[in-house]
């Protein structure tokens, strides 16, 4: 990536201008509670050292999807008090995005000060169709720093996104990666994403989640390149169906059965699934449960987990593997009854991770599993912020949010 990073802008001094810093805060919340507070903390460091080399920083991210007009229950506010604990520093929040509250609050800053924009999805503008209505809203963003300010763009979670706040705004002020993409894309390079170097062999990829719809594009890309590629969770049962068994009431993607029996004609030596599962009587985490080979599900029962067999065996195949990325779940985790396959299959990577190899947690819903299953989180090689943008980059596709920075 020849981009201008960081250290490049800390080198060129920042003492009393304003940074504007897009970060990515999209955190899981359970009412006004933040239950995973992962990528706050991940966005510490950029944050950290721009404040303690005077600067005053300004900075813009989103949480969840408003529909482009301000909505109390996805307000930063739970994300300004966590991130003026983890930085060590108060926090303020506009009480707008780029109204009179924003300017007045960037205007009123000291070196060392951080603000937190309101959540920039309140602006329809940043997610508009309409180049003219991103840029109205980027330049109301630089106005903000004013004019010897500049762009840290450091929410890699965002970077597919071709948004205001990620890359219209880059091409209006000196831009710099910081401290987390900068990370995120060396890392996503060593598993041979558009700039990579290629990963060290033997290359095993796990993939889970909900529906093979959201992951055939990195399946096709990755078959070809990797020596192994375990599928498991609800996706799994599009593939056992592709393959004539019945699945009950599990999750299936009927249009996509088609195309899971191509890919496994094509890849079957590569693709490894389940054969056996945890099936369940309802969708409930005191549902009624038992084990079962894959070819026993019972009309009326659901997948909810894979089995110990499965487990085992996805064990000793990733035990050999030089490089490992893992993006998604192996069941319903969030349900304690469900979630066996899903932290045993993370404990094999930790494992092969122990014996040299490197490993990387895809975002998502598997980073927030590490945290929710209590696994230790070094004992993976890297824990990704950005579970989309990730897969995107590994298919080899340009992200707008790297592309406008190498500008």
């Amino acid at each position: 990536m020849a981009v201008q990073t960081l250290e490049d802008l800390l080198n060129a001094g920042v003492e009393g201008r304003a940074v504007l810093v897009r970060c990515d805060l999209n955190v899981p919340l359970d009412g006004d509670e933040i239950t995973d507070p992962g990528r706050i903390i991940a966005s510490a460091p950029t944050l950290k050292a721009l404040a303690q080399a005077g600067a005053k920083v300004i900075v813009t991210a989103h949480l969840g999807r408003p529909k482009g007009a301000p909505d109390p229950k996805f307000s930063l506010a739970p994300v300004a008090a966590k991130l003026s604990e983890v930085l060590g520093r108060n926090v303020q929040l506009s009480g707008d995005v780029v109204g009179q509250d924003a300017l007045a609050r960037s205007e009123g800053l000291t070196d060392g000060d951080v603000l937190l924009l309101e959540n920039i999805r309140f602006d329809p503008r940043e997610t508009s169709k309409d180049e003219a209505e991103r840029v109205k809203l980027a330049e109301a963003l630089v106005e903000l720093v004013g004019d010897d300010g500049a762009f840290v763009s450091d929410g890699f979670g965002v970077l597919h996104r071709e948004q205001a706040s990620v890359y219209d705004v880059a091409k209006l002020l000196p831009h710099y990666a910081g401290t987390l993409v900068a990370a995120e894309v060396g890392v996503l390079g060593k598993l041979g994403g558009a700039a990579g170097v290629g990963p060290e062999r033997p290359y095993a990829v796990v993939l889970g989640g909900s529906k093979v719809s959201d992951k055939l594009a990195v399946i096709e890309a990755l078959a070809p390149k990797v020596d192994t590629l375990v599928i498991g969770g609800g996706m799994f049962y599009t593939f056992l169906a592709a393959q004539g068994v019945s699945v009950g009431d599990s999750l299936c993607e009927e249009s996509m059965i088609e195309t899971c029996n191509g890919l496994l004609e094509r890849y079957g030596d590569v693709i490894h699934i389940p054969q056996d599962v945890v099936i369940a009587d309802s969708f409930a985490a005191d549902a009624e449960s038992k084990t079962v080979s894959v070819l026993d599900i019972p009309d009326g029962w659901m997948g909810l987990d894979i089995g110990p067999q499965s487990v085992h065996r996805f064990a000793a195949i990733l035990a050999g593997a030089k490089t490992v990325f893992w993006n998604g779940p192996m069941g319903v985790f969030e349900f304690e009854k469900f979630s066996a396959g899903t932290k045993g299959v993370a404990e094999a990577i930790i494992e092969a991770t122990g014996k040299g190899a490197f490993s990387v947690v895809g975002g998502g819903d598997s980073a927030a599993a590490v945290r929710l299953l209590g696994l230790p989180e070094d004992g993976f090689s890297h824990i990704s912020t950005g579970g989309g943008a990730s897969l995107e980059y590994l298919e080899g596709k340009q992200l707008p949010g790297i592309s406008v920075l190498e500008g």
